[in-house]
Formats: C-alpha cells, structure tokens, sequence
C-alpha cells in the first residue's frame, strides 16, 4: 500500500512565525543583558563629559562619572564594564611608563568603581597604545615593536591593574608570549582568581579608527600595527592562537572586530568550546549610528540584529557601546 502524501507545500515554516509568541517560543538564539559588557572611556578632571566626535553618543568620562556609569550599568543588569583611558599627551612616553602607575586613569576608575559598585565586574585594557608617545601597543625601539621588552612592561601594568581591584585582564596587544607572563606573574603575586579575557584574535582593521580617536592614540600612531594584529584574510591561524593563549593561562578569548569576523568567531567556538567573546568596535558602532541618524537604516532594529548575530555565531559575551541602549530594550 502506497504512504499517504502529505499535500503541498509538505512543510509549512510559517505556521511558527505568524505570532510574536510563536516567534519567541521557537527562537533558538537568545540575547540577554548577561551577555553585554559596557566599554568606557575615562578622561581626568572631575565632572567632564567630553563627546567623541567619530562616535555619537559615546563621551570620554571623569572618574566620578565614570563611577555614574558604573551604577548605571548595574541598575541595567549588566555585569561589566570595560575601562579605556584617554592619557594627557605629556603623560605619553616612549617607555609607557605611566602604563604601570598605581594612579594613572585606569586604575583611578577602577578603585573607584569597586569601591562604590562591588558588585560590577571591571575588565580592564592591557596594551601600551594609550601611554606610547609613538601611538603602538608595544614599546619601539629604531622603527621595530620589539616583543619580549613590551611583554615586561604588560606584566608591570597588569599587576597594576590586579592591585587596583580588576576582575577581568584583558591583554589587548597581540604580543608573542603575553598571556603565559602574566598569568605567572598573578598567580606568584597571589592574584589567582583575577580572570584573563585574550584578544586572542585581533585583526588589523580598519574599524578601529573612531577608538584611535577616543583614546587619542590616532594622532600619534607612526605607520600601523600591521607586523602584530592579524592579517584580515588568514582564519587557521586564529585557532593556533588560540590554543596558544589557552595553554598559557587564557580564561577567556576575544575576537575583535565583530561582525566582519562572525566566522572566526563560530570556528573558535565549535573547536574549543571555551568562553569566546566578540567586541562590536567603534567602526561598526558608528556605522550604525550614522546610517541611523541619517534615516538609512532603523537603528534600534540593527542595533539590536547585530548583537544577536554575535550569539548567533556562538559567543558568550559581547562588548558593545550599545550596551545600555540594548539593556533599557531587553528590559522593557
């Protein structure tokens, strides 16, 4: 006896896209407030809010309003926030010393921010740029970012940063070797649950040039960064980075930019199955917001498509300067 056909169409998806309940309760990619850490910028002086120009609606912060945004994001829901400082340019040296000051900006915000809301978990920026006269993530001598000298002065300011009360190290430079010299460092200092986040895998992009602005490295950056962030075009060597950093102590992985690179980001996940975030960077945001603001686009719907793409293609975290936006949504 011949099996009874089903009449055509035989599957009809759109029964379970017909309702907004029906779409919830099939979704199989879930956003969440848990996901989002809040990257910061920190300026000195006391009740400043400086506006960055190439990114609207982000302000480089004072300490005390830094400390505001900090109970902000608690009262949001999100868990962290992430501390970049714009450093004086008198303060920017061609040995970064600042980098390692007990006072400097970054550490500045973080005492004050774990004294006033414990309860937020505070990442931190590890990488020179901020403090080097010549604009680069490492220390150059006679036109070359030398490594193993850069990875020394890391270790200075990552301890500096553990001291002040970080919970998360997020070593930003792509050095060889860095994440294994300060997880030894921490754990002979005593500071064995202070978490390390790898930008594992961080490319040498184009999307970065609003941050450049924020953290006023662009003005001074000689040549790029090119013969230590990533080729945009190689995705087998991400995975061997990864293994590295993860061998050598790494908690936590990091690819940055985000959306250019959702497919490192699931080839990471589905190898190692490790705690694997994505930074929404500046470009990305201030494409969003420009093409938002000029009526291209519906910028609350982008904003919120482009960060369920990254839970999509498998991270677990995403930092994003949309975070309070995206927050005051999800909460509604």
């Amino acid at each position: 006896m011949r099996p009874t056909v089903a009449p055509y169409p035989t599957a009809r998806f759109r029964r379970l896209r017909r309702t907004p309940a029906l779409r919830a309760l099939t979704r199989e990619t879930h956003l969440s407030v848990d996901d989002l850490i809040w990257p910061v910028f920190v300026t000195g002086g006391k009740g400043q809010r400086v506006p960055v120009a190439s990114m609207p609606g982000v302000e480089r912060l004072s300490v005390d309003l830094v400390v505001k945004a900090a109970k902000k994001a608690r009262d949001l829901g999100i868990p962290a926030i992430c501390i970049f400082p714009y450093t004086q340019k008198s303060l920017r040296t061609e040995d970064c010393k600042e980098a390692w000051s007990p006072d400097n900006l970054s550490n500045q915000a973080i005492r004050a921010i774990k004294d006033a809301v414990p309860e937020i978990a505070v990442m931190t920026d590890v990488a020179l740029d901020p403090y080097n006269a010549n604009g680069h993530d490492g220390i150059v001598r006679n036109g070359e970012i030398v490594n193993d000298e850069t990875v020394d002065a890391l270790v200075k300011m990552a301890l500096a940063q553990a001291d002040a009360g970080a919970d998360i190290i997020g070593p930003s430079d792509m050095m060889d070797g860095r994440i294994g010299a300060i997880r030894n460092a921490l754990e002979a200092d005593g500071r064995h649950n202070v978490a390390l986040l790898s930008y594992t895998a961080k490319y040498a992009s184009a999307f970065y040039g609003p941050f450049r602005d924020a953290v006023g490295a662009s003005g001074a950056l000689k040549g790029d960064k090119k013969t230590y962030q990533m080729d945009p075009a190689n995705s087998d060597e991400a995975l061997r980075l990864v293994e590295r950093d993860l061998t050598e102590g790494a908690d936590m992985v990091m690819v940055k930019p985000g959306m250019p690179y959702l497919d490192i980001c699931r080839r990471v996940k589905d190898t190692f199955g490790v705690p694997t975030f994505a930074y929404q960077v500046s470009g990305e945001y201030a494409m969003i917001v420009a093409a938002s603001q000029n009526g291209w686009v519906d910028g609350e719907y982008v904003m919120v498509e482009s960060l369920q793409a990254f839970k999509r293609a498998g991270c677990d975290g995403i930092l994003t300067y949309f975070a309070p936006r995206v927050a005051k949504l999800l909460n509604l």
